[in-house]
C-alpha cells in the first residue's frame, strides 16, 4: 500500500531512460526533504542571512511523503536505481522514516541513502535502519573541536556528530561515508586527522573541493584545495593506491591507505569536473527539479503531482525535463568570460537541493 492509501501497482518492465543532449542517463534521484537545518555552515547557510527571521518554506509547500513517493515511482520508469534524501537536514523532517520505509518498497530502487549533518543522527539511527535505510553519508569538515564550532556557524559540538557515526554504524548503516568539504586557511591543516581517526574503522572519508555553490558563500577560488594537493598530505603518512570506480558516474576518485586500514576518496568538482558522467537530478523540498548543482530555474513538479498527473504523466513530464539537459557547468567553469556571467546570475542555494 502505498503512502497516500492507493494500492501499490507494480512496476513492471521499465521504459528505459533516454539520454540528455550528451547522451547521460538518468540513474540517481536526490530529494530534498525540508529547507530548514540546525546549522549555519558559511559554505551553505551563512548566520547573517539565515538569521532567526529568515523565512523558510511552510510544511504545507513541502512535498508530502506520498507525493514523494509518486515522484519516485515514476523516475524509476526511466532507469532510477538511487534514491538519496538530503536537505536542509533531513533529520528535521518529522517522522523521516516512514517515508524511507515507502521508499525502499518502490520495486526497482536497489539503494535509498540519507545524508545528515549527523547532530541528531543517534536519536534516529536505529529507527531509520528498521525502517529500510541502507546506508548514510555524514558531512563533517573537521575534527577540531574550535574549527568544527565555527565551522558550523553555531559554536556546535563535534561530540554529538561523533556519536552519531558511531550509532549509524551499530545500526548496521553501513557503508558510512564521511564528507569533508576543505577550504583553504579554514580546515585544510585538518584533513589527515580525519584519515588516522576514521582508520579500521569501515568509514570512508570523503574530501570535496570548496565549490561556488549557490550565489551566498562568497565563495573564491584562493579559498579551494585542489585534491591533488590533499592526497600529497595524506599519502605523506599514509601511502595509498588507486581504487577502480564502483560504479559508472561515480563521483569520488577512491584511494585504499596501502596497509589495508581504510579508503579515501577525493570530489573534484573545481580542479577535475566530471560533468561528462554525471547521472543525478535534485527535487527541492518544495517540488522544482534541477537537472544540475549549479542550476538556477528549477521545473515545478508539484503542480502537476498536486494537479492528478497519474505515473504515465509524470514519466513523460520528466523525460522531457531530462531530454533537454545540456549542463555541464564544471566543465564550462574554466572559460573564465562565462563563469563571471554564470557566476553572478541567480543559482539554486546548497541547502534547497541538497549537495
Amino acid at each position: 500500500m502505498a503512502l497516500d492509501g492507493a494500492p501499490v501497482r507494480a512496476t513492471g518492465d521499465r521504459l528505459g531512460a533516454a539520454g540528455d543532449r550528451f547522451g547521460r542517463q538518468l540513474r540517481d534521484l536526490r530529494i530534498s526533504v525540508i529547507d530548514r537545518c540546525n546549522f549555519r555552515c558559511p559554505y551553505c547557510m551563512p548566520k547573517e542571512t539565515y538569521g532567526d527571521d529568515y523565512e523558510f518554506l511552510a510544511p504545507d509547500e513541502y512535498l508530502t511523503f506520498a507525493e514523494i513517493e509518486r515522484l519516485s515511482r515514476a523516475a524509476v520508469q526511466l532507469g532510477v536505481t538511487k534514491l538519496r534524501l538530503t536537505g536542509g537536514e533531513p533529520l528535521l523532517r518529522p517522522d523521516v522514516a516512514t517515508l524511507v520505509a515507502a521508499l525502499v518498497a518502490i520495486d526497482g530502487i536497489e539503494d535509498v541513502a540519507l545524508t545528515t549533518n549527523g547532530f541528531l543522527l543517534s536519536q534516529h539511527a536505529a529507527a531509520l535502519r528498521a525502517a529500510g535505510l541502507h546506508r548514510v553519508t555524514v558531512s563533517l569538515d573537521t575534527l577540531d573541536p574550535d574549527v568544527f564550532a565555527a565551522m558550523n556557524g553555531l559554536g556546535l559540538p563535534l561530540a554529538r556528530v561523533l556519536d552519531g557515526v558511531e550509532a549509524a554504524r551499530a545500526a548496521g548503516l553501513t557503508p558510512i561515508k564521511v564528507n569533508a568539504v576543505v577550504q583553504r586557511g579554514v580546515n585544510d591543516h585538518t584533513v589527515v586527522d580525519l584519515v588516522r581517526h576514521f582508520r579500521h574503522t569501515g568509514v570512508t572519508v570523503r574530501f570535496i573541493e570548496y565549490m561556488d555553490v549557490g550565489t551566498l558563500n562568497r565563495w573564491a577560488g584562493g579559498a579551494v584545495v585542489p585534491s591533488a594537493e590533499l592526497m600529497r598530505a595524506i599519502a605523506a603518512e599514509f601511502p595509498l593506491e588507486p581504487l577502480a570506480a564502483a560504479y559508472h558516474g561515480e563521483v569520488a576518485e577512491r584511494y585504499r591507505l596501502r596497509d589495508g586500514s581504510g579508503e579515501v576518496g577525493f570530489i573534484s568538482s573545481i580542479s577535475q569536473p566530471f560533468c561528462g558522467s554525471c547521472t543525478r537530478a535534485r527535487v527541492s523540498t518544495d517540488g522544482k527539479i534541477y537537472t544540475c548543482l549549479f542550476g538556477g530555474i528549477g521545473t515545478d513538479l508539484k503542480a502537476a503531482l498536486r494537479g492528478g498527473a497519474d505515473e504515465s504523466e509524470m514519466v513523460a513530464l520528466l523525460a522531457g525535463i531530462w531530454t533537454r539537459r545540456d549542463d555541464r557547468y564544471s566543465e564550462e567553469r574554466a572559460r573564465v568570460a562565462e563563469h563571471v556571467a554564470q557566476r553572478d546570475a541567480r543559482r539554486v542555494e546548497m541547502y534547497q537541493i541538497g549537495g
